[in-house]
C-alpha cells in the first residue's frame, strides 16, 4: 500500500496541499540546499519536506537527470541472468553501485551480435552514463565502434580487444587446473571448453593446454560446447564413447562439469575414482553436490564491484587499467582428491 502511495504522490500534489506553486516545491526538494533557501522561507521549506517525507514522496529519477544533465544510470549487459555466476557478478556491480549513489539497469543478450546492439542502443536511450559488458566476444568489432564514439563502458568477466575490464586470471585458473590432475597422474585428460567466442572459455583452455605442453605431454583433446549442463553432457558423452577415453575432464564452468558428471553416471562410471572431472568458478553449488566438485575459485561478487567502481572512476575522467583478479582451486572429491 506505501509503495502504491509513494507512486501517486507528485510535486503539484504537495504544492496544492500547502497552496504553493509548484516550481517552490521542485526547487525545495529537488534542488541544491542553497536553491531551496532562495526558493522558500525556512519555515515554508520546512513544510514541504516534512510532507513529502509523511507522504512517502520519491523524485522522479529520470526528471531530476534532465535537471542535473545525470542520469545516475549504469547499464549492464549480460548473456543471460539465469547464470548464476552472472547473476552473482550482477549482484557485485549493483551493490557497489548503491554505495556510490548510482543504480543500475540490466538487459539481456543472449550472446546473439543483433541483440546486443538492440539492448545497447535501448540502454542509450534511457540516457545511462555509462555501460559494463558481461557478454564481451572476442571480436571486439562492436566495442570498437562504440569507444570511436565516445561511450564509456568497463567490460567484466570477459575480455575484448584492449578496452578496459576487470576479469580473474583465467590462463592462471587453467594451469591451476593441470597442475591439480597431473599431480594426480592424469597424463591423458579432455578439456570442455565452451563458446570459443568468449576470452573465458579460450583462456582457461589456454593456461590448462599450456602446461601439459611445458610438460612434454600430449596435448589434452578439447571440445567446445555452450556454457551449460546440456552443453557439458554432450561433450562428456563424446569423449566417453571413445574408446580411448580420456581419465580426466577439465570443464570450463561448474555447470558443464555437472553435465559431464551425469554423462559418467550414465556410463556406470564412478567420478573421483574411474574419472576425475572438475569445474571452474566455484559456485555455491559445488561443495553442495551428492559428490564435491573440485573447482577452481574466482571472486566473482568482487569482480563485479570493481567492474562498476573502474567505470566510475572513467566517467570521472581517471585514466584506468585492465584488472585481473587471482583465482584459487579447491579440491574435493570429484577429482579423487582430499578436501
Amino acid at each position: 500500500m506505501a509503495d502504491s502511495k509513494a507512486r501517486q504522490v507528485t510535486l503539484r500534489f504537495i504544492a496544492d496541499e500547502l497552496g504553493l506553486h509548484v516550481s517552490t516545491v521542485s526547487r525545495v526538494l529537488n534542488g541544491r540546499a542553497d536553491d531551496g533557501a532562495r526558493a522558500a522561507s525556512g519555515d515554508t521549506a520546512t513544510r514541504v519536506r516534512r510532507l513529502a517525507e509523511e507522504l512517502g514522496y520519491q523524485p522522479d529519477p529520470h526528471g531530476s537527470g534532465l535537471r542535473t544533465g545525470r542520469s545516475k544510470l549504469i547499464g549492464v549487459l549480460v548473456p543471460r541472468l539465469s547464470d548464476l555466476v552472472l547473476a552473482m557478478i550482477y549482484e557485485g556491480i549493483d551493490e557497489a553501485a548503491g554505495e556510490l549513489g548510482l543504480a543500475t539497469i540490466t538487459a539481456n543478450s543472449r550472446d546473439d551480435e543483433e541483440t546486443r546492439r538492440l539492448r545497447t542502443r535501448m540502454l542509450l536511450a534511457r540516457r545511462v552514463e555509462g555501460l559494463i559488458f558481461g557478454d564481451a566476444s572476442l571480436d571486439s568489432g562492436f566495442l570498437d565502434r562504440l569507444a570511436a564514439d565516445g561511450t564509456k563502458f568497463v567490460l567484466v568477466n570477459r575480455r575484448a580487444g584492449d578496452h578496459p575490464a576487470v576479469t580473474a586470471d583465467d590462463r592462471l585458473g587453467g594451469r591451476l587446473a593441470a597442475e591439480h590432475l597431473l599431480a594426480l597422474g592424469h597424463v591423458d585428460a579432455a578439456v570442455i571448453a565452451g563458446e570459443p567466442y568468449a576470452s573465458t572459455g579460450v583462456d582457461r583452455t589456454a593456461g590448462f593446454v599450456g602446461l601439459y605442453r611445458e610438460r612434454g605431454l600430449p596435448a589434452p583433446r578439447v571440445l567446445h560446447s555452450p556454457f551449460d549442463t546440456a552443453g557439458g553432457r554432450a561433450a562428456a558423452e563424446t569423449l566417453l564413447a571413445d574408446a580411448d577415453r580420456p581419465t580426466a575432464i577439465f570443464a570450463v564452468n561448474d555447470f558443464a562439469a555437472i553435465g559431464a558428471m551425469g554423462a559418467a553416471r550414465d556410463h556406470d562410471l564412478t567420478v573421483g575414482r574411474d574419472i576425475a572431472i572438475m569445474g571452474y568458478n566455484d559456485t555455491p553449488l559445488a561443495a553442495e553436490l551428492p559428490l564435491p566438485l573440485t573447482s577452481v575459485a574466482v571472486p566473482v561478487r568482487e569482480i563485479g564491484r570493481r567492474a562498476l567502481v573502474l567505470l566510475s572512476r572513467l566517467l570521472a575522467g581517471d585514466e584506468i587499467e585492465s584488472e585481473r583478479l587471482a583465482p584459487t582451486l579447491t579440491a574435493r572429491a570429484s577429482t579423487g582428491a582430499d578436501t
